[in-house]
């Protein structure tokens, strides 16, 4: 059983126009982002799915599909399947209904 917060659980729009040095800010998809040219995100299921929403073709939304395994005191690791990308840590700095806050580590 998971310790993570219910609102972690579901579909994160990027918004890098919040990013801090070393922190990466997500909100989720019906908020009232800037206009950008394409938005990535990140979708975290209670079922340990991961999806990583990479902008493709047309600005258009890619899943890149693989799954997340918890490690204690809100630290994720996230496996790509296929090895499409390398494995990577993400630290949950903060989250709750209106933001989430990530982290990245090393591979």
């Amino acid at each position: 059983m998971s310790s993570l917060p219910t609102s972690l659980f579901r579909r994160w729009g990027h918004s890098f126009e919040e990013d801090a040095p070393g922190a990466a800010v997500y909100r989720p998809t019906d908020y009232a982002f800037p206009r950008a040219r394409g938005r990535g995100g990140i979708e975290f299921r209670p079922d340990g799915s991961f999806i990583e929403w990479a902008i493709g073709r047309g600005d258009a939304a890619q899943p890149i599909r693989g799954s997340w395994t918890e490690e204690g005191n809100g630290r994720l690791r996230i496996h790509f399947d296929g090895d499409v990308q390398p494995a990577q840590t993400l630290d949950v700095l903060e989250v709750n209904d209106s933001i989430l806050r990530l982290k990245q580590r090393g591979a």
